[in-house]
């Protein structure tokens, strides 16, 4: 299988390539970015697994992505001193939309995995440039909100004093992936009643986690390392997938008018077109939502999915709007 990783020589892409390079369903490894590419593929080719490793410019973007069946996009920029919300996020949308639009020339049977932040409005960019190539397969494109997961895991296992290995049938992430549109979703209801006063501040730790690794890291960096590994962890699912496994319950951020289910999804949730839930995939591709999880839900997370559907549609509206050329 070939996997292509646009944005791979940044502080998400070298990790992330990494843990790709160790992956042995991974035969062919291609390493995008503006710079740098080739350094971090001649470094990682050097690791004795079998999966070939390059490095691609700008210049060879066809080369690298020319055959891969999955390409992960964690490019992008982040966020600088004196820089406003409203600057970084044209900034990134304008490079997930070229990005999107060299896949859909070059890779249009390719799954793609969006990193690149903010990913309640990069997916619908995407997705709205495919739309307008002509080259949309709705199930194909796949908003990465994998690292939600691991926070309410690992959250929940501290307060709880569980084995935080043994957490992701206890407790898992649906909404959007910003936010108070992250909406943590604890199986066993019992166990909210044990965190007690102590559940308002789990939640704010899954949905503001990232402000925990900008302030330990003095603003001179933000979550990396496990945002990699949340990737990986997540595409590591859909090469599974690929290879013949079944694979379910993973969520993610999905066009929902283009999946089974999805419907259903809208009618129970309102004017939303997408929304992050366990999914179904076959053969790499997300072929259904399971929205069950929607009929268990506790009285306070009910009201956590209303604020973040309230959220999502000014979120989507924003990416649609930038794909589709309108004024911001």
């Amino acid at each position: 299988m070939k996997v292509a990783i646009v944005g791979a020589s940044g502080g998400i892409g070298q990790p992330l390539s990494l843990l790709m390079k160790l992956n042995p369903l991974v035969t062919d490894l291609a390493l995008y970015d503006i710079r740098l590419a080739a350094g971090v593929a001649k470094d990682l080719s050097h690791i004795s697994t079998n999966s070939a490793c390059h490095g691609y410019t700008p210049q060879t973007i066809q080369e690298a992505l020319q055959g891969a069946q999955v390409v992960i996009v964690p490019a992008g920029v982040p966020r600088k001193p004196g820089m406003t919300r409203d600057d970084l996020f044209k900034i990134n949308a304008g490079i997930v939309k070229g990005i999107v639009s060299s896949i859909g020339q070059y890779a249009p049977q390719a799954r793609i995995l969006i990193i690149s932040n903010p990913v309640n409005s990069t997916v619908p960019i995407a997705v709205e440039t495919l739309k307008s190539m002509g080259k949309l397969q709705p199930g194909n494109v796949m908003g990465v909100t994998t690292l939600d997961c691991l926070r309410a895991e690992t959250f929940l296992a501290e307060y709880l004093h569980k084995d935080k290995t043994a957490m992701s049938d206890e407790v898992t992430v649906i909404g959007g992936h910003s936010g108070s549109t992250i909406v943590p979703v604890v199986s066993n209801k019992r166990s909210i009643d044990k965190l007690g006063s102590q559940y308002g501040e789990f939640v704010h730790r899954v949905q503001f986690g990232g402000d925990e690794v900008v302030k330990a890291k003095d603003g001179a960096g933000s979550a990396t390392l496990s945002m990699a590994f949340a990737g990986y962890r997540f595409a590591d699912a859909v090469l599974r997938s690929l290879a013949g496994e079944k694979v379910s319950g993973f969520p993610t951020f999905v066009y929902l008018p283009g999946v089974a289910g999805g419907r259903e999804v809208q009618r129970a949730l309102g004017k939303v077109d997408y929304f992050a839930l366990p999914v179904v995939l076959q053969k790499g591709t997300v072929v259904g939502v399971d929205a069950s999880i929607l009929s268990n839900l506790s009285k306070e997370e009910k009201g956590l999915v209303e604020e973040a559907v309230r959220q999502l549609v000014g979120n989507i509206d924003k990416g649609k709007r930038f794909a589709l050329g309108s004024k911001l």
